[in-house]
């Protein structure tokens, strides 16, 4: 992978020029100030990483098949219709300055979606997580290494991958990573995801990181509602000559 220089903010053209030239550190708020300006800057909630902990043989092996199966990402809909909504409606939302092309938006929601099913988890959750995590931005770095969309630990390719920790980069591969880790911290406390965020985030106890996912969580779920409000419609149409049939909202 291509490395690119980190540009010199203390350089001539730099916005801490005038504060280093005085020899005094620079206050957070400039320094914070100057790295968003870079798109530098990690955003969302930083609270901590994800902790090294020991995995019993039967988990790490459990861990490493769910990462190594490379099965076409087929996300599941009831309909082509639903799929066709969902993605228009999802992609709306998506941020336009890390994802500008339609195109991209609908591959990377088909890959969340999917990585999100095959855990088990919900797939508005997984983009909650993600917005929080990283804004969408696939080459997000946090000041504790966490790398990509679900800003993931390069410890964990050691220990349950191939030990690249540049395949963080990937998309697919880092979705992959951050839906297996997140569905193993919900089995570790047995479903209380509270705590499995927690864990995820290294901020197991504190209640910022698990609200600001949950309410990202609501959002992306409130946005999916038209899509799944026009299949109900669809499903509830009746027939000439029947009895109405009664409305089943399905996920």
């Amino acid at each position: 992978m291509k490395r690119i220089a980190s540009p010199d903010l203390r350089g001539p053209h730099g916005p801490g020029r005038r504060l280093a030239a005085r020899g005094r550190p620079w206050p957070a708020r400039v320094l914070r100030a100057a790295l968003l300006a870079l798109g530098l800057a990690p955003l969302g909630v930083q609270a901590g990483s994800q902790q090294y902990e020991p995995l019993s043989a039967s988990v790490r092996s459990a861990l490493v098949a769910a990462i190594a199966d490379r099965a076409p990402p087929e996300a599941r809909f009831v309909s082509l219709q639903e799929k066709v909504d969902w993605l228009s409606d999802m992609s709306e939302s998506l941020p336009r300055r890390h994802k500008p092309e339609y195109r991209e938006r609908v591959e990377f929601l088909q890959m969340a979606r999917y990585e999100a099913q095959r855990a088990g988890l919900d797939p508005h959750l997984v983009l909650g997580l993600i917005e929080v995590e990283s804004n969408f931005r696939r080459h997000a770095i946090s000041s504790a290494g966490a790398r990509g969309y679900m800003q993931v630990m390069p410890f964990w390719t050691e220990l349950i991958g191939d030990g690249d920790p540049a395949m963080l980069f990937d998309a697919r591969s880092n979705l992959r990573y951050g839906c297996v880790i997140l569905r193993h911290y919900l089995d570790m406390e047995r479903g209380d995801l509270f705590r499995a965020l927690g864990r995820y985030n290294g901020s197991l106890g504190r209640a910022e990181y698990p609200n600001a996912v949950l309410h990202a969580w609501r959002k992306w779920e409130s946005q999916g509602e038209p899509a799944r409000l026009r299949q109900v419609s669809l499903r509830a149409a009746p027939v000439a000559g029947a009895a109405p049939a009664p409305l089943a909202l399905q996920p």
